[in-house]
């Protein structure tokens, strides 16, 4: 397999999932073409802007603690090899794998499209979650400033909006983050996987290194946003050895909530993550397979509401117990998040809040 630097995924084959024809390059040139033509070019970011109609999704999941949500990018330049999303570029007749990564999807017209929603007179408000998905601050967001509108609009007319990411480049809207949290409307949550900056550079290339990720928890805390680190995803035999040190890196910012979610491999990542794994830890690949899969009821994944979130058998239960014995020892709690509805003043259509 070919290792593309700066990239998580190793291939990118299109899904056949919605019956698409299966794409493979083919020929005994390809076993000279370095040789013929050199190093392959590194992979571009494309960008694609998109028109959607609405901007809002809603759900009835009834394992998730939001019944609406906002993703104003499809794909993430992060490149995280255990991504659940990446399955969405599928939709897209792209590859749920390096397309995913390099080839992206952003919603400009977002704010204003939530803000028309927002107008209207059956709108009842309830938290809105962002990066439930892809991450709404990927690299792209530094010249889009998507969420950074979106979080205006919500500080604006006083809508309570949560948080999930794995950059620091969340400090850039600290100031709006700092406000919405005055008035009890935002909760921000940070992931990290590991504290070895050389593994996050594997499983996730281009998202912030930990100890980044790690002084923004401090930061946001400090300055009176309620923030939660999330250990996210646990993988065993690759990243469960650092359960404990991230917990107490995050107790020494200051942090006090935290939560895990073990490895989900739906759809197309599974076979993936398992390219991967056979690229950068061939010596552990099927150790790691044989974890997961004890904790799947012998499945690489288990879509089922509730089972998907917990994982059963012995494996499982030794990182509960360590996570739960850990946060005992630092004195954290489970997250508490009760953002405040009643503050909600619908603006019109033309960008003025009603007056009555």
């Amino acid at each position: 397999m070919q290792i593309h630097k700066g990239r998580g995924a190793v291939s990118g084959q299109a899904s056949t999932r919605f019956n698409l024809p299966r794409r493979e390059a083919d020929g005994d040139w390809l076993d000279a073409s370095r040789e013929v033509d050199g190093e392959p070019a590194p992979l571009r970011t494309q960008v694609s802007e998109l028109s959607p109609r609405t901007i809002l999704s809603f759900n009835t999941s009834p394992d998730v603690p939001f019944d609406r949500s906002i993703n104003a990018y499809n794909g993430c330049e992060h490149g995280c090899i255990y991504c659940f999303a990446r399955p969405t570029h599928a939709y897209h007749d792209l590859s749920p794998g390096l397309d995913f990564e390099t080839r992206l999807f952003v919603k400009p017209q977002a704010a204003r499209l939530l803000r028309e929603t927002l107008a209207k007179p059956g709108y009842r408000p309830a938290p809105i979650a962002m990066g439930t998905n892809t991450d709404p601050y990927q690299p792209i967001e530094a010249r889009y400033r998507i969420t950074r509108q979106i979080l205006e609009l919500c500080l604006e007319v006083r809508h309570p909006v949560t948080i999930t990411t794995k950059s620091d480049r969340v400090l850039h809207d600290l100031d709006l983050l700092a406000e919405l949290a005055r008035h009890n409307l935002t909760h921000v949550a940070i992931s990290v996987t590991s504290m070895d900056p050389a593994l996050s550079r594997l499983l996730e290339p281009r998202a912030a290194a930990p100890a980044k990720r790690l002084a923004a928890l401090g930061k946001l805390a400090a300055a009176g946003v309620p923030t939660h680190v999330s250990v996210a995803p646990v993988i065993p035999a690759i990243t469960d050895h650092h359960i404990e040190e991230i917990l107490e890196a995050a107790a020494a910012q200051g942090i006090r909530s935290a939560s895990w979610i073990i490895v989900r491999l739906p759809h197309e990542v599974a076979p993936l993550f398992r390219e991967w794994l056979q690229t950068h830890f061939p010596d552990r690949a099927g150790k790691v397979m044989a974890t997961i899969q004890a904790m799947r009821a012998g499945r690489d994944n288990d879509p089922a509401f509730f089972s998907r979130f917990r994982p059963e058998g012995v494996w499982a239960q030794v990182f509960r117990q360590r996570f739960a014995i850990t946060m005992r020892r630092l004195g954290f709690g489970k997250p508490q998040v009760a953002l405040d509805c009643s503050q909600f003043r619908p603006p019109s259509r033309d960008g003025q809040l009603a007056l009555f």
